[in-house]
């Protein structure tokens, strides 16, 4: 009983928790104390990965069984500072290839934060090995592997929740409620998402050896084999198209996924993507610098364009949405809310919430790059309503169908730019409406010995 009063008084304390017991009500505190810790393993023990498992050891009691990485430095790194984090203070059995760890270890939940281009296989051994998984944003790196996806996590009976947290992001949850769900904005019929960050790797590091304590072979996996020009930890691997889809691919899904879920959208009837290397031709980068895409719906026009050059638009949104309403406008990012009425009404601000008082740890935390302040209550809440739906066999608020729709639809986007041609896609035939061309690209080829999912046969 002590142990549940020091769990239930720390809980409340933050605004993560408050938001967490109206959202889930009594069941808020249930999540804290289930009736065993879960067993949890982190595939991919890099920035991001420790970052979403840190966050999950804050607000539930869970034991960290298993962590698996290809790059031993990073692996041990990460166990140590499990050890130190998880109540136990037990440092978890240490694995180089995932199917090895799930073969020796019973998991209620894995996490995975390895690179775009692992998630679906992952993903799917996973939910087969009887565990639930919460799995990075984009879900994959082709539209056939997250139908396959959502075909696995189906058949096993599984959660899968996506980490797209703006859907759990206190201030966007509050603008929802207070601002579009309330019709203030009257009809809404024009969207803008923009990224102006200058987030694109462009360098040119000559070809090296592998060092011993990198699994560079295992590390590609089903990608191409490109020639190993360093470590492709962070940063480096997101400049290539062979791992992952762009900046479409890593920062719209974002904003995407959040309006979808502001308006209660589904797949765009149509998509149209135009853009290129216009500016930043001198490395190795093979992913846009430049890139506009149009994602149609009824009487409803989702605009995107990235730029990893020049000034941002609006330097206070540089990645953000902005929905346009007969009534007004809102614009939103992870940072901040503003509405600006037409007209009459008030303007509305919301900012972001951080709990660095409540969670001193985020402050301290030795990851490079640093933790995202500003989002880990969001993570902290996007964890709590994963847990939820696990003890009551439903959806999580970032189900993998809707992790699908928006990762796939940016893929089509991509698909779009490299054609010239607007993507119609029919995601009960799995196809590209009237372009068979386009229809084969929906697969993209596996590196053997790796077999590319099918839906059907997951």
């Amino acid at each position: 009983m002590d142990n549940f009063n020091i769990n239930r008084r720390q809980f409340i304390q933050g605004s993560t928790a408050s938001l967490a017991l109206s959202t889930f009500g009594a069941r808020g505190l249930d999540l804290i104390n289930p009736p065993k810790a879960y067993r949890v393993a982190l595939i991919g023990t890099g920035w991001y990965g420790k970052s979403d498992l840190f966050r999950l050891i804050q607000v539930a009691p869970v034991e960290v069984v298993a962590l698996c990485d290809v790059d031993k430095h990073m692996l041990d790194y990460a166990a140590k500072m499990v050890s130190q984090r998880q109540k136990s203070g037990k440092t978890p059995k240490l694995y180089g290839d995932y199917r090895k760890m799930l073969a020796e270890n019973q998991l209620d939940i894995v996490l995975i934060g390895t690179p775009d281009h692992w998630h679906a296989l992952q993903m799917i051994d996973c939910v087969k090995a009887g565990a639930h998984v919460y799995v990075q944003k984009p879900i994959s790196v082709d539209v056939m592997e997250g139908e396959a996806m959502v075909a696995a996590a189906r058949k096993y009976n599984k959660v899968v929740q996506v980490g797209t947290q703006r859907k759990s992001t206190p201030h966007l949850i509050e603008a929802k409620k207070r601002i579009v769900d309330a019709g203030l904005l009257g009809k809404i019929s024009h969207v803008e998402m923009a990224c102006d960050l200058h987030m694109r790797n462009n360098g040119n590091p000559p070809v090296q050896a592998v060092p011993d304590f990198l699994d560079y072979n295992m590390w590609t996996g089903p990608a191409p084999l490109r020639p190993y020009d360093g470590l492709p930890h962070v940063r480096w691997w997101r400049t290539f198209m062979e791992y992952g889809n762009g900046i479409t691919g890593d920062m719209c899904v974002h904003m995407l996924d959040t309006v979808r879920w502001m308006l209660n959208l589904k797949w765009p009837k149509r998509i149209t993507s135009h853009g290129g290397i216009y500016v930043q031709k001198e490395g190795k980068s093979n992913i846009s610098d430049t890139q506009s895409a149009l994602f149609e719906y009824d009487e409803l026009n989702c605009v995107w364009h990235h730029k990893t050059w020049g000034t941002a638009n609006n330097p206070d949104y540089p990645w953000s949405f902005t929905l346009y309403g007969e009534k007004g406008t809102l614009w939103g990012s992870t940072m901040q809310c503003d509405f600006i009425p037409d007209g009459k009404g008030e303007k509305i601000h919301l900012d972001v919430v951080y709990e660095k008082e409540k969670y001193p740890e985020d402050v301290t935390e030795d990851t490079n790059p640093k933790i995202e302040l500003n989002a880990a209550p969001a993570t902290r809440l996007h964890m709590l309503n994963f847990l939820d739906a696990i003890e009551r066999n439903g959806r999580p608020v970032a189900d993998i169908e809707e992790g699908h729709i928006s990762t796939a639809s940016c893929i089509l986007a991509n698909m779009s730019m490299k054609t010239g041609r607007p993507m119609v896609y029919d995601p009960v035939k799995h196809e590209v409406v009237g372009d068979k061309e386009a229809t084969k690209m929906l697969a993209r080829e596996y590196r053997s010995p790796w077999v590319h999912p099918d839906p059907k046969k997951v």
